[in-house]
């Protein structure tokens, strides 16, 4: 049996950074290529800034955004308009609405957003607990800032839809 030209490690690394999104298998094979070709420092860097990143972040047990600290800043911010919300689909779509420095209230981060073809329906996201966030009072105001994309804006008819009695 012929031995492969690339070593174990190298095509595990590959076969790792293929799987995140966008990076398809021959950019995984450059980046993987470009930290060998001398770049130790950088390699090493981005692993302990892994490993950083596994151990100290979750997600808000309010939220559900991306923190270090739970509740998170925003949550636990007492001049924020607590009973103001804003959903989005994804931790991303927060960071661009902070930073315009308009919105003063609280967020509810789903985690995606309905794409029945592609499997991913109401259970998977964190409409529940935004339900149970409403229900628990104190909320008089829900923005939906969901993704002007067909999902999002299937999810934004979802929600209102089911939290409407609520609010």
């Amino acid at each position: 049996m012929a031995r492969s030209a690339v070593p174990p490690s190298v095509t595990e690394l590959i076969e790792a950074l293929s799987e995140l999104p966008g990076i398809g298998p021959k950019t995984a094979s450059r980046l993987a290529f470009y930290l060998l070709r001398g770049k130790s420092e950088l390699a090493l860097r981005l692993s302990e800034k892994l490993q950083s990143l596994v151990e100290r972040t979750r997600f808000c047990s309010i939220c559900h955004n991306v923190t270090e600290e739970d509740p998170c800043p925003i949550c636990s911010d007492p001049s924020r308009q607590q009973g103001l919300v804003c959903v989005v689909e994804e931790p991303m779509d927060l960071l661009s609405l902070e930073r315009t420095e308009q919105y003063k209230g609280v967020y509810h981060v789903l985690h995606g957003a309905l794409a029945p073809l592609e499997g991913i329906f109401a259970e998977d996201l964190r409409i529940a607990e935004l339900e149970t966030r409403i229900r628990n009072g104190g909320i008089q105001e829900v923005i939906l800032a969901t993704n002007p994309t067909s999902e999002g804006d299937y999810t934004a008819a979802y929600l209102v839809q089911r939290l409407r009695p609520l609010v």
